[in-house]
């Protein structure tokens, strides 16, 4: 009976220890992985708009990217028709098991162009779409999950300022919901 209780006691000891190294094994996994590739579902889904982003992990608490924004239904009136973005990120998280996740703080600049709608032509005397080209400068809030498999799920929102006054409108938003993974 003694050999029976010394056997299963190692056997427990040897499942559990196991259980632990592979859990360790997986957040490790994902807390090495620098890199993710991510996709705007509500503006994808609503306006045929369609966002990527790429953002390169810095360390648990930081990281930079780029967003592209292309407007394939330019007919929606959608103030951009084309974006730029690049933008850091400061996480800020209480415990640090993915590294990278939780609540975060974005800076942004925003290189856009797009279509100012109604713009009034005083040769003609009629109301003329116009193009242009500007750029913004803003902020933005967020929350980001990860979950052990590397999948991501990001929801932001924020403003910027333009800075050349080509836009007919003062600031530009910037937010969605991302699907995503890290690599």
């Amino acid at each position: 009976m003694k050999h029976l209780l010394i056997v299963l006691s190692l056997l427990i000891f040897s499942l559990g220890s196991a259980q632990s190294e592979n859990s360790e094994t997986e957040q490790s996994s994902i807390f090495d992985r620098k890199h993710e590739l991510k996709l705007g579902a509500i503006k994808m889904l609503s306006a045929v708009i369609f966002e990527t982003s790429y953002e390169r992990i810095l360390s648990s608490n930081s990281g930079y990217g780029v967003s592209l924004l292309v407007n394939l239904n330019q007919s929606n009136e959608y103030l951009e028709n084309y974006s730029l973005t690049p933008f850091y990120r400061m996480y800020f998280q209480t415990y640090e098991d993915y590294g990278a996740k939780g609540f975060f703080v974005e800076g942004f600049t925003s290189i856009f162009a797009g279509k100012n709608y109604f713009t009034y032509d005083y040769n003609t005397g009629n109301y003329e779409d116009e193009n242009f080209v500007d750029a913004s400068i803003g902020l933005a809030l967020g929350k980001k999950w990860i979950n052990t498999a590397g999948f991501v799920f990001e929801i932001k929102a924020g403003a910027g300022r333009n800075l050349f006054g080509a836009s007919e409108f003062d600031a530009i938003f910037k937010g969605d919901f991302y699907i995503g993974y890290r690599f």
